[in-house]
């Protein structure tokens, strides 16, 4: 089947429903934590990252360095940079240097997930169709949230801020349960992060220094204890 722009917009309409629902409780958290709707706004429409923008949003709002913003978020997004060089394998070499540098603003996990499952080379018009509607979905949950944290009662926008963690549960739990070292990762980062939550001195810590405190000593655990060969992941590309 060709890769026309109306068939990236069909493929992701299902991401687009998915990310309203997420960036509804990103737009009624920032709300709520002070900022005005159209900076909620203004994140999503210029970021477009999810998690980041959560852990982002929770600095912001307890006050973070700079510098610690930065480096959070760049850790907690740079699987984006993996997955552009990634996908750049996979797009049509007709494809521009400027087309792939604008079009790399919208890669997601989800969307990265569904490009690179074509088995045709992907051009720009079916990447441009791919983006459009999660961007669209992710940019209008967040204004909807954002305006009905100031008309839903307190009960109801307590039960949806609990979204975001229900996302990163369905993210983490099916390849935990497939694979040992995801399963690992997950534990290990769980320990350190009760660890700086209750241990005096450790809860000091800001929020955005023990994420990184978490996640990176977990990733470097399992990457020294499981390490991956390169035969192995071709055997892997091939078999998928």
């Amino acid at each position: 089947m060709e890769l026309t722009f109306r068939k990236g917009v069909r493929d992701g309409l299902p991401i687009c429903l998915g990310y309203v629902s997420v960036s509804f409780a990103f737009g009624m958290m920032a709300v709520e934590g002070g900022l005005p709707a159209w900076v909620g706004l203004l994140i999503s429409m210029t970021n477009l990252t999810s998690a980041g923008q959560f852990a982002g949003l929770e600095l912001i709002l307890s006050g973070g360095l700079y510098l610690e913003v930065a480096v959070t978020t760049f850790v907690i997004n740079v699987r984006y940079l993996l997955m552009s060089l990634s996908l750049s394998q996979k797009v049509d070499p007709a494809m521009s240097r400027l087309e792939r540098f604008l079009l790399s603003f919208g890669i997601t996990d989800e969307i990265f997930a569904v490009a690179v499952q074509q088995k045709e080379p992907v051009n720009s018009r079916y990447l441009t169709g791919l983006i459009s509607m999660p961007y669209v979905g992710w940019a209008l949950g967040t204004l909807l949230g954002a305006t009905a944290a100031g008309i839903l009662p307190a009960p109801v926008r307590s039960a949806l801020g609990i979204a975001i963690y229900g996302m990163f549960l369905a993210i983490i739990i099916p390849p935990a349960v497939k694979a040992k070292p995801v399963a690992v990762v997950v534990i290990v980062a769980v320990v350190l992060s009760c660890l700086f939550k209750w241990v005096p001195g450790l809860s000091a810590v800001s929020s955005g220094w023990a994420i990184l405190l978490c996640a990176i000593p977990a990733a470097a655990f399992a990457a020294l204890r499981w390490p991956v060969e390169e035969g192995e992941e071709e055997a892997k590309e091939a078999a998928s």
